[in-house]
């Protein structure tokens, strides 16, 4: 009887562990920090990777992602910035080529996020096995990024 608990238990979580590894960014840890006047917003941002480089870089794209696909939200407020900037049902496989080319290593995606808002001492390591956690502050240009969506022809201008 306990044989069996503990492999429906072991089961249980080796689904869990290939669903939530199958998606990524939307898991990510995005917390809104301050709201610019320009719009940008500036959050802190967790990125899992082989390396230093690789966990910054993967915050980096969870940051912008959040803001295309999930929106980011600020405690206790319910504003326009929460909002994604992509309504579309199923926008990431409807632009999948353009999803795949904007979120590539070095991709255009760096050119909306900018690391002005960083501070001495505020990034965050954490090492766990093979990857390491690194969490960042950085500032998304949210109101470029939905310029050059509309440029794009991603969404539709307002």
């Amino acid at each position: 009887m306990k044989i069996k608990f503990l492999l429906l238990g072991l089961l249980l979580v080796c689904n869990w562990q290939l669903f939530a590894q199958s998606y990524g960014a939307p898991y990510a840890s995005v917390e809104c920090l301050n709201v610019e006047l320009d719009g940008s917003i500036t959050v802190r941002v967790t990125g899992f990777g082989r390396n230093r480089l690789d966990a910054k870089e993967q915050a980096r794209k969870n940051a912008v992602y959040n803001v295309i696909f999930k929106g980011v939200k600020i405690a206790n407020k319910n504003s326009a910035i929460s909002r994604p900037l992509l309504y579309d049902v199923n926008a990431e496989e409807k632009y999948e080529t353009f999803v795949n080319a904007f979120f590539a290593d070095g991709g255009k995606y760096l050119e909306f996020t900018s690391m002005e808002d960083r501070r001495a001492f505020s990034n965050k390591k954490e090492k766990g096995g093979k990857q390491v956690e690194w969490s960042i502050t950085l500032r998304v240009l949210r109101p470029q990024l939905c310029q050059y969506l509309i440029e794009q022809n991603i969404i539709k201008e307002k």
